[in-house]
């Protein structure tokens, strides 16, 4: 049995994909970052980067419970864990693992971006909002044009490559992202989305609530590192 810790974030929901895929047993323990949850004392040491998602599989290597954080760490771990969702063949391999870390080193913290300054930062960031709009249209196209060649993003098969974009490039409408241009994004966004594992998780997303709407101005602040919590 696998226990994850979660709420409804992108990066959570590639875990919540990954584990329908695979048809693994787990349990959802809800952390609310939003009542900063994540700064409690017995999460941090589950990841003491206190973020969310973090998985503990009680049959981990050698039959031991075992953590992993890190959202791509996880997708890796399970796809290790039972030979599914990654080539063995080490061309096909890095392939899937290249096009996994353009997610996890542009698309996250630069879609993550654009959605703080679209709604939740303060007026007079117009300059932010170009940058991180202007990085997004580029990687739309990036993944459009890498689509228009391939099945799948990492290549013939269905990925942790797909999974791991896949939450952040369907969430065009909450960026302001059009995709009437992008055909081919739209038909990977759409083939995913029939697949029984993705509707599977959009329902159980569905059922899971937060304090985001209601959380105080001081549980704000926290979240974000701003105001008496900011270094700078």
């Amino acid at each position: 049995m696998i226990d994850l810790y979660a709420l409804t974030s992108p990066n959570v929901q590639k875990v919540f994909l990954a584990l329908e895929e695979l048809e693994l047993p787990y349990n959802v323990k809800p952390v609310d970052v939003w009542k900063s949850e994540q700064h409690r004392a017995e999460f941090a040491r589950l990841n003491p980067n206190r973020k969310i998602p973090v998985i503990v599989d009680h049959d981990g290597p050698g039959g031991t419970p075992y953590t992993v954080f890190e959202s791509g760490a996880i997708l890796m771990y399970l796809a290790d864990k039972t030979g599914r969702l990654m080539p063995a063949e080490p061309r096909a391999r890095f392939e899937v693992l290249q096009w996994m870390m353009v997610q996890m080193s542009t698309v996250g913290p630069m879609f993550g971006q654009l959605v703080h300054f679209r709604r939740f930062a303060p007026a007079g960031n117009d300059y932010s909002l170009s940058r991180y709009r202007t990085e997004a249209h580029r990687l739309y196209d990036l993944y459009d044009a890498r689509l228009a060649e391939r099945e799948f993003v990492g290549g013939p098969e269905y990925t942790i490559a797909d999974i791991a974009v896949w939450p952040w490039l369907r969430n065009h409408e909450l960026l302001g992202i059009s995709l009437k241009e992008r055909p081919h994004v739209t038909r990977w966004i759409e083939a995913i989305a029939a697949r029984p594992a993705a509707k599977r998780t959009l329902a159980k997303i569905a059922t899971i609530t937060s304090a985001r709407d209601s959380a105080s101005e001081d549980d704000k602040d926290r979240f974000f590192g701003r105001g008496k919590y900011a270094r700078a």
